[in-house]
């Protein structure tokens, strides 16, 4: 994933930053505890696409 892309991309549900997740073809929503796939190099921001992610794995992928 491209940084700078990463750097602007946010939450379709509550516009907090995404994160990369770690091992993943994912983006993550700390806030939401959700991650967006990423299929074919492309985002699927939608919130219908959103997957639930566990609180461990959201504290897995902690860099910041």
């Amino acid at each position: 994933m491209d940084a700078k892309l990463l750097e602007i991309l946010v939450c379709p549900c509550c516009h907090q930053p995404l994160h990369w997740a770690a091992g993943r073809t994912m983006l993550l929503c700390k806030a939401e505890r959700i991650g967006f796939p990423i299929e074919n190099g492309i985002p699927l921001l939608l919130e219908e696409q959103a997957i639930a992610v566990p609180e461990i794995e959201i504290a897995a992928n902690d860099d910041d």
